[in-house]
């Protein structure tokens, strides 16, 4: 089955007053496919996970944020589906809390993007506790592989070393924590240059969980 409103949504990235219709559309086309089954092989709410997590790996991408009609639409589905599941209330909960617990720390020293963690939660309304560490981790270990690609790609190992030297000392000598990396965006392009976009580990990891490969 395909999904026309996906495609809406991707060409209305660049045009925001448009997304809201493009997400009514997705959220009721998502609800029709669930009624006939996911993708070959996963769930209903594994397929969903999954076509969300790509829409938002492609707009961060392509405009550099995720929107949060992505992220309430995942919630509310994945509420939703764990509701007219077997799936224990207090897992619902335990989950997403726990994604956001682990997860706004890392927020808060610049290290991950507030999308990044919105999009654990949304996971965390799919996924048991034990799944969604498993994606976390899997997450983590694939961002580190892209970002020790694009140091030996640029062959700027050194500089990025020295810098997180220098950042680790200066909160060793002040005492307070600072945002990693704020400096860096006053020169938008050495930022954009510098940056990964963690919705796509974040989907890489999904992927290899849901198919059995972490």
């Amino acid at each position: 089955m395909t999904f026309p409103s996906v495609e809406c949504t991707l060409l209305a990235l660049g045009h925001r007053e448009d997304l809201p219709n493009c997400f009514v559309e997705l959220f009721f086309e998502i609800l029709i496919y669930g009624c006939g089954g996911g993708f070959i092989g996963l769930t209903y709410c594994q397929s969903v996970l999954l076509l969300l997590l790509l829409l938002s790996a492609f707009s961060d991408l392509e405009t550099d944020r995720i929107p949060n009609g992505f992220i309430l639409l995942g919630i509310v589905i994945g509420v939703l589906g764990s509701i007219f599941s077997d799936r224990e209330l207090s897992d619902l909960l335990a989950s997403m809390l726990l994604a956001f617990l682990l997860m706004y720390p890392l927020y808060m020293i610049g290290a991950l993007g507030a999308g990044d963690v919105k999009l654990f939660v949304m996971i965390g309304s799919f996924q048991p506790v034990g799944e969604l560490l498993a994606i976390l981790a899997g997450a983590f270990v694939i961002g580190a592989g892209f970002s020790l690609a694009k140091l030996a790609a640029e062959k700027n190992g050194r500089e990025r070393f020295r810098y997180f030297f220098v950042y680790m000392h200066d909160i060793w000598r002040t005492g307070h924590w600072k945002i990693y990396g704020e400096d860096l965006k006053r020169d938008y392009h050495t930022y954009c240059k510098n940056k990964i976009h963690f919705a796509v580990p974040i989907l890489f990891s999904a992927v290899c969980r849901i198919g059995g490969l972490l």
